[in-house]
């Protein structure tokens, strides 16, 4: 990346992305400012929004090099009514909004790095997905409520190409789960499956994860940025999609646990999720997508496959618990 001082400013950035992506580029010694609904004390400026209308924390786009938006409600939650409006407003809104005060700057950004999703793709099986793969949504094979992800995918990027900010670049970062060993991040929650010997296939154990390992994740952002004719949406995930029924083996191998997992039916599945207020589509939607972008661009990961990425966020996992003394 750059050695120049950027100006980097994270909407939506109190989450688990927002937090290492903040935490890097601080300690590279650029200026980072987090916005959030609720902001919490960190080493870096965080600033108050809504996410529903512009206000004091605009000023800070203003003359700032990159702004990486990351705004969304959480999804791991069941898709209700209120929380399907809240899911999709919380992104399509908050999406309008920051291209508001972008378009208002009087020096705009040069960049905007806007979060979407590599679920927007269809449940797929059959063959990898690139960027021009088909977008999700009335699979026959499906369950019908697997659709509204993707159409919220769909809106999202909508409201992010629909914004008037034609001095600013624009990439649509259509990331796959993010692999860190920070508490309560997606790997930790499986890692907790494994050590309590619950970490087995789910259903068939065919269904393809997506994944990025976060130093990769960290390393694709600060590729974007540094890419000046890079445009467009980008699938931000490793090129190694895995099965299912690999993933959690790979994961167990990583810890050193000699059980065998035992499978985990569809229809267990399905009440677990209704009783923890979730949805099976999270672990049951075949996610079969490749980087391609990135790849042809000439990026180079240092994670590219599951087992290796599995063994080191294993073992920051156990040095992070071990400095605290847990």
């Amino acid at each position: 990346m750059t050695v120049r001082r950027l100006r980097i400013v994270i909407p939506g950035g109190t989450g688990q992305l927002g937090l290492i992506l903040a935490r890097h580029f601080h300690e590279q010694g650029h200026s980072v400012t987090v916005i959030g609904r609720h902001p919490k004390s960190a080493e870096w400026p965080t600033l108050q929004w809504t996410g529903h209308e512009p206000g004091p924390w605009a000023k800070s786009i203003d003359g700032a090099d990159v702004v990486i938006n990351l705004a969304g409600r959480s999804v791991d939650c069941r898709y209700s009514t209120t929380h399907r409006r809240e899911i999709l407003n919380s992104r399509t809104i908050s999406t309008g909004v920051v291209g508001q005060a972008i378009a208002a700057s009087a020096r705009p950004p040069r960049l905007w790095l806007n979060a979407s999703t590599a679920t927007i793709y269809r449940h797929s099986f059959d063959k990898p997905i690139d960027e021009q793969g088909e977008i999700g949504g009335g699979e026959p094979d499906v369950p019908r409520e697997w659709g509204f992800s993707a159409e919220v995918a769909v809106a999202w990027e909508n409201a992010f190409f629909a914004a008037a900010t034609s001095a600013t670049r624009r990439v649509a970062m259509r990331t796959a789960i993010v692999m860190s060993p920070d508490d309560g991040g997606a790997f930790d929650k499986l890692l907790r499956l494994v050590r309590f010997g619950l970490g087995g296939p789910v259903a068939s154990g065919k269904q393809y994860v997506s994944w990025i390992h976060e130093a990769d994740f960290i390393r694709a952002v600060e590729f974007l940025i540094d890419k000046d004719d890079f445009e467009g949406p980008v699938n931000i995930c490793s090129p190694c999609p895995i099965w299912n029924q690999r993933f959690m083996r790979c994961l167990r191998q990583a810890w050193c646990t000699t059980y065998i997992g035992m499978p985990i039916p569809a229809w267990v599945l399905s009440i677990g999720a209704f009783l923890l207020r979730t949805e099976s589509e999270l672990v049951l939607k075949s996610r079969y997508v490749i980087p391609a972008r990135l790849l042809n661009a000439g990026f180079d990961f240092h994670f590219p496959d599951w087992r290796g990425a599995a063994q080191d966020l294993v073992q920051r996992w156990r040095e992070a618990r071990e400095e605290l003394g847990s």
